[in-house]
This record gives C-alpha cells, sequence and structure tokens, in this order.
C-alpha cells in the first residue's frame, strides 16, 4: 500500500501548520523583546535629561512633606515636582511590576534613590490614602521600592568598575 496523495496533501498541511506556528512563536518573541528593548532605552533616555537631574537634587535635598496638607503648604513649583517624580516613580513601578523593563535597569541606574525617596515619600502617601481616601495613592512606587531595598540587603551586586570582565 503506497502512500495515497490524500495522505501527502494531510501530512503537507500539517507540517505548513507546524512552520506557520514555529514562525509565529519566534515572530512574537522577537516583536516582545524590541519592544522591551525600546521602552529600555527610552526609560534610559528619561533618566539622563537636565529635568529629571533636578528632581533628583531636589528630593535629594527635600525636608518631605508629612501629610496632603504639608504638601499643599509648599511653594507650588515645589508641589509640582514632588508630584511629577512621584509619577515617575509610579510608572517605573508599574513597567517593572509587568515585566515591560527589567527591576535590574531600575537597579543599575537609579538604585537606592528609588527606596530613599520612598522614605521621604511614605509619610505622606501613607497618609493621604486615608485622608483622600485614596489607597491606592503611589502602591507601585512603594512596591518598587521595596523590591529595590529588599534587593540591596539580601543579594547587593558587585559594583561593575570592580567586575573582571575579559577583555574584547
Amino acid at each position: 500500500m503506497g502512500i495515497t496523495i490524500e495522505a501527502i496533501g494531510n501530512i503537507a498541511i500539517a507540517l505548513s501548520v507546524i512552520v506557520a506556528l514555529v514562525f509565529g512563536i519566534a515572530q512574537v518573541k522577537a516583536a516582545e523583546r524590541d519592544r522591551r528593548e525600546r521602552l529600555t532605552l527610552e526609560t534610559l533616555r528619561i533618566f539622563q535629561t537636565r529635568e529629571f537631574a533636578e528632581q533628583l537634587s531636589f528630593i535629594r535635598d527635600l525636608e518631605a512633606p508629612t501629610d496632603g496638607d504639608s504638601l499643599r503648604a509648599m511653594p507650588r513649583d515645589h508641589q509640582i515636582l514632588l508630584i511629577q517624580t512621584a509619577q515617575q516613580m509610579e510608572s517605573l513601578g508599574m513597567m517593572v511590576y509587568e515585566r515591560y523593563i527589567d527591576l535590574d535597569l531600575i537597579d543599575k541606574t537609579l538604585g537606592s534613590f528609588v527606596a530613599t525617596s520612598w522614605k521621604k515619600y511614605e509619610p505622606m502617601f501613607l497618609d493621604m490614602r486615608t485622608s483622600i481616601p485614596d489607597p491606592f495613592l503611589g502602591e507601585y512606587f512603594q512596591w518598587l521600592a521595596e523590591r529595590i531595598d529588599e534587593r540591596m540587603r539580601e543579594s547587593p551586586r558587585e559594583p561593575f568598575y570592580k567586575q573582571r570582565i575579559p577583555k574584547r
């Protein structure tokens, strides 16, 4: 009994489906990798702006407000910088949580700034979560800061300049 044309046709269809499936999976993985690369590069670009440097400096030197009233008592431009930085940290937390960017990227670029700035924001956010009420205020910022802090305590990375990397 030889192979019939119908059997050959069925085999060809099955192989076509398998090839299409493999090709489709490869395309989806490539698109995901491209998306992550674009988001990583965009995130790095934001960290390199003068505006972001001003925010870092402002938060570092800030006498942090402890509640919504003390926030509103600050000069308007200080309120805006404080809110903008919190929104950026919240966005970073969301992107890390959703795995659009790696926690490793944030650790290497901002590191302890995320955790120390959260400590400045924490009393204000905790107060505002109940007084507004908005129980979700700063939740991803807090989550990101806790992950960075946990990582720095439990498995701190060695500074890159101390690593022995083979010369190219």
